[in-house]
């Protein structure tokens, strides 16, 4: 984990990279079940990636080398469950976004108006968020007002003392959301995390993030794309930490004072957004993961 975490102060996350350029492939899909909306990150990445994944065949091509089995499927499932989360936080009324791990995330951008009375956390590592404020800034988009970029050197900084700077309120509605990150923490890094959102969380509040099996962290492979994903992983040097046991996360979430709403693994993600009304499969989502939205007992 010390590894992992210095390479991303001093280096952009090549994960929140690879997460940006399948949402851009994803925004030029024609077809309805891996087409998603984000504009942003279609103009975010650099533009002879943009030229290249414009062309239907070249992006399947780049897709089928560079992506292990389903994690393409995956990212866009995930990114079209987490906005439709969103959307219904603003639409119950949701006071504040809290996003850990941001990334080149756009949603802030994307799902609400300049004027939006709901104000945007994102907590990142300074190298990523300034390059993706740089980029912004580049493309023309700018900082969005309704948000607030709180860098945190994790060798050296707590979130939540950054955070209360930032002018973040504690016990307000609020959406949590930790995408495609508890995976790269440590155990004890994970903990500390449920327990600061446990802290600050309010009435009504919900949080969203997805996980590992742990039985992909032991190499057991049981899952589609299993072991394609582990070589990818091990190849960006941004290694998997933390999983947890298949139908353990009720009981793991409950010991740090949450429950779960709705859970969705593999399977259930090629249903909702991979099946078509003749209950055909027309794509296929990697395995190892599952996404959860709780909430506070």
């Amino acid at each position: 984990m010390v590894e992992v975490t210095k390479r991303i102060e001093e280096k952009t996350s090549r994960m929140a990279e690879y997460t940006c350029s399948s949402r851009a492939s994803s925004y030029c899909e024609k077809s309805d079940f891996y087409h998603s909306e984000d504009y942003v990150a279609a103009k975010m990445v650099p533009w002879f990636v943009r030229l290249l994944i414009k062309n239907g065949f070249i992006r399947k091509s780049l897709l089928s080398v560079m992506a292990p089995k389903g994690a393409y499927e995956y990212v866009i499932a995930r990114t079209k469950y987490i906005d439709a989360v969103f959307d219904q936080a603003v639409s119950d009324g949701v006071e504040q976004v809290l996003i850990f791990g941001a990334g080149f995330d756009s949603r802030s951008i994307r799902l609400l108006p300049n004027d939006s009375p709901v104000k945007v956390f994102e907590v990142d590592a300074p190298v990523t968020q300034q390059a993706k404020m740089n980029r912004l800034e580049e493309i023309g988009i700018g900082l969005p007002e309704n948000t607030v970029y709180v860098g945190v050197d994790f060798n050296k900084e707590a979130p939540e003392q950054r955070l209360v700077e930032n002018g973040f309120q504690y016990g307000k509605h609020c959406l949590f959301i930790l995408e495609g990150l508890l995976m790269y923490l440590d155990e004890d890094a994970v903990d500390e995390t449920m327990n600061l959102i446990k802290r600050i969380n309010g009435p009504e509040s919900r949080i969203v993030f997805d996980y590992i099996y742990s039985s992909v962290l032991r190499h057991e492979e049981k899952h589609y794309g299993d072991e394609d994903l582990h070589k990818n992983v091990e190849d960006v040097g941004e290694p998997w930490g933390f999983g947890v046991e298949e139908g353990s996360i009720g009981e793991y979430l409950s010991e740090h004072g949450f429950r779960i709403v709705e859970e969705l693994d593999g399977a259930m993600l090629d249903k909702r957004y991979f099946t078509d009304s003749y209950g055909k499969l027309v794509g296929r989502v990697n395995g190892s993961h599952s996404i959860v939205l709780a909430e506070p007992i």
